[in-house]
């Protein structure tokens, strides 16, 4: 009778063992097609050596601008000498303070894909007026590069050679509001280049409230609009309420306007916390919201697009909340974010624009205090498992 209960008890066990491989089995079966055909989102970690320590004692300002040329390399402008205090530029006070530190670098800085910095130029000149507080950079194909202004005085957008030498100036300092001008702008956030079309949208911006396309070329006004297409205006809509119903204009400031493969184009209405799309033309498609509780400077800073020929994903830059959201650009859904605020690698204090080279490889700048550029490598799609991930660290840390 023992026996018998043995053999029983033996015989149960391995039926059990088979049970439980049976379902194992099945778990992992389950999770692999999960994973293979759920959600994925490409995956990010901070390269902390990148950029290379910079030249000649150099320290950035305000980082207010990053973009990548057709070499891959990554330009920033940032408001040098300007944003720093006494204690960062002892080597420019009279008489020097410090025999080594520091000093603000030139306000356009071009680095190699290596991180080393291999052009820097930038700052007042004959036959133009710079920027009292320069904003956005843009670099074309052929190394035309693009500059704005938010400064007070600032109604302009400047066009540069590679190596700084001057080329045109669009618009004029000393202007006032009018979203309804054609010969100048105010206080100009950034500017992006239609290649194909030969034009150039310019986020008019800070003072103004609307998007601008130019001539690429000439200058020429062509057209602009406002919020949900509508003719802007420059009335003062008050501070943003999440609650209220969505403003028929943009809030100060219009911060990105960027067109997709698809000719769709993508602005970033900042402080409303919204992402609108448009035709070219500036016919109203649909609207987003970012983090639609975000007050102050709001959540949609800038954004760029994925390099996959179909750009699926877009990648939206979030200063009030430090994070980069990964949206579906199809759906306009967020997918996840990663990021959090701090001054460690891959944390940002103040992130303020992004942009991608030809790998898929994200470069960020900072404002306020955060004054740097990072490099975030693109490590591959992989299954979204949460919605908020946290800082991206490199390979090896914890």
């Amino acid at each position: 009778m023992k026996r018998r209960r043995n053999l029983l008890a033996g015989a149960t066990f391995v039926g059990l063992l088979a049970v439980l491989g049976v379902s194992q089995h099945l778990t992992a079966k389950a999770a692999a097609a999960q994973a293979k055909g759920g959600v994925q989102a490409p995956r990010f970690e901070v390269d902390p050596f990148w950029p290379k320590p910079l030249p000649n004692h150099w320290l950035l300002g305000n980082t207010i601008g990053v973009s990548v040329d057709s070499k891959q390399h990554v330009w920033i402008v940032h408001r040098g000498s300007a944003n720093l205090g006494n204690n960062e530029k002892g080597l420019e006070l009279t008489p020097p303070t410090t025999i080594h530190c520091c000093k603000g670098a030139p306000p356009v800085l071009e680095f190699d894909p290596a991180g080393n910095v291999v052009g820097s130029w930038g700052g007042p000149g004959q036959g133009y007026d710079w920027p009292d507080s320069n904003h956005g950079i843009w670099v074309e194909t052929n190394g035309t590069v693009w500059i704005g202004g938010n400064g007070p005085n600032d109604g302009l957008v400047l066009k540069f050679t590679r190596e700084g030498k001057f080329i045109k100036q669009i618009g004029s300092k000393g202007v006032k509001a009018d979203s309804n001008s054609t010969e100048h702008f105010f206080q100009v956030a950034k500017i992006s280049i239609d290649e194909k079309g030969n034009e150039a949208y310019v986020s008019d911006g800070y003072g103004n409230k609307r998007v601008a396309v130019l001539d690429r070329e000439t200058g020429a006004f062509k057209r602009y609009w406002g919020a949900y297409g509508n003719k802007p205006n420059d009335e003062n809509l008050g501070r943003y309420n999440p609650s209220a119903p969505p403003a028929q204009q943009f809030r100060n400031p219009v911060h990105c306007a960027e067109l997709s493969n698809d000719n769709i184009v993508y602005v970033c209405d900042r402080v409303n916390d919204r992402i609108q799309t448009f035709t070219k033309e500036g016919k109203f498609l649909k609207e987003v919201f970012i983090e639609k509780e975000s007050l102050a400077d709001g959540a949609v800073w800038d954004l760029v697009f994925s390099k996959d020929p179909q750009q699926k994903y877009i990648f939206v830059a979030d200063g009030r909340n430090q994070k980069i959201h990964i949206l579906d650009r199809a759906s306009l859904e967020v997918l996840t974010s990663f990021g959090e605020g701090g001054r460690q690698a891959g944390q940002w204090y103040g992130l303020h624009s992004i942009a991608s080279d030809s790998q898929g490889n994200l470069y960020t700048t900072e404002t306020y205090e955060g004054k740097r550029l990072q490099k975030f490598v693109n490590k591959g799609l992989a299954p979204v498992k949460e919605r908020y991930t946290g800082t991206p660290r490199a390979t090896g840390t914890k």
